[in-house]
């Protein structure tokens, strides 16, 4: 029989968000972190404008979508690869850059694409536990070793919502050794607003082994169109450029993402919707004895106990979709996205039902 890598036997497959009933027309969606608004309306008549092109191939380079992110955040579009997602350059990262032999490490908690990505490149996956649902950056610097290839950070971190201050990831970087590559995952930075938090780009700029990915899932709404993004050292963009599919980024999500990123009233009702809400959950789940992890992104940790199978089901029943978080090593924890108003309204109705 034909033979595949004894890494990727080891591989359990990514499984999103409860589908049973996904397309239920009355299911409260609070599973995916999706934006409850979806796309901005700039986006939306940028995808309908673009729909008579569908039959030619798009930019290969993606060149007006760099631009458009080098305007948006100063940067050198030189240094800017665009992804099918940013799940797409997590992993083209760990084939280019970690193998057989080879380590990656990434927060215990950590997205779990981390560990698939690498065991997908022959590589060992090695979680480093966290203190109180928070990376622990020292514990990571002490477990490299000469086989330690890659780094994987989230930050903020999905499912926990903490987040890394910039004056910690300073220091992290400048004492990293030189032949580590970090990969900070910002996919939710557009959400944060606190003081001692920033993007990663000047940590692009100041150090050569460092580079971040963003994506357009979120804020703005784009889970579906499959659009990432990230900022890399010349040298690793160069690769990344060698490695990826020619026309990875598909047309229409190209002049949708360039229009989001214009839609600054979008942006704001986003995080306004989230701010809100989240601050009436971390009151009232509380109260009814479900606390809440303090969170910077736009879903939270609901800390549910020894019930947490039970309160799961009941939920589903009452076709609400929250997700479970078991396999990120929180079997006493559900993850809620903050999403519609509606949904999160009968999210609070079932809970005070039990």
């Amino acid at each position: 029989m034909i033979q595949t890598k004894d890494s990727i036997l080891n591989i359990d497959p990514y499984i999103g968000g409860e589908s049973a009933l996904r397309d239920a027309s009355n299911a409260a969606r609070l599973m995916s972190n999706e934006n409850p608004f979806g796309l901005s309306p700039k986006a939306i008549e940028a995808f309908k404008e673009y729909t008579p092109y569908l039959h030619l191939y798009a930019q290969g380079d993606c060149r007006l979508l760099r631009e458009a992110l080098a305007e948006k955040y100063s940067l050198n579009a030189a240094n800017i690869v665009c992804g099918n997602g940013s799940d797409e350059l997590l992993g083209l990262l760990a084939h280019a850059y970690a193998g057989v032999g080879d380590d990656v490490l990434y927060s215990q908690h950590g997205f779990l694409v981390y560990p698939i990505v690498a065991k997908t490149a022959g590589a060992t996956p090695i979680a480093i536990p966290e203190q109180n649902l928070h990376t622990d950056l020292e514990a990571i610097l002490k477990a490299i070793t000469p086989k330690t290839k890659i780094i994987y950070l989230a930050n903020p971190n999905n499912p926990t919502g903490s987040y890394i201050t910039h004056a910690a990831m300073v220091d992290f970087c400048a004492r990293l050794p030189k032949t580590v590559l970090l990969v900070l995952d910002e996919a939710y930075a557009e959400y944060v607003d606190e003081a001692d938090y920033a993007i990663g780009t000047k940590l692009v700029e100041q150090f050569p082994n460092v580079c971040i990915t963003r994506t357009f899932s979120k804020i703005h709404g784009m889970a579906a169109l499959r659009l990432g993004w990230g900022y890399f050292p010349p040298s690793v963009a160069d690769i990344l450029n060698r490695i990826r599919a020619p026309f990875n980024v598909n047309g229409a999500a190209q002049v949708a993402g360039i229009a989001a990123l214009t839609d600054d009233s979008h942006i704001a009702r986003t995080k306004a919707h989230n701010k809100q809400w989240f601050a009436r959950l971390a009151k009232e789940l509380p109260a009814l004895g479900f606390p809440v992890v303090p969170s910077v992104a736009n879903f939270f940790l609901m800390h549910t106990g020894a019930r947490t199978v039970e309160i799961y089901e009941h939920l589903l029943k009452n076709e609400i979709f929250v997700r479970r978080v078991k396999a990120y090593y929180l079997p006493e924890h559900l993850r809620v996205t903050i999403g519609s108003s509606e949904g999160l309204d009968r999210l609070l109705v079932a809970l005070r039902g039990l």
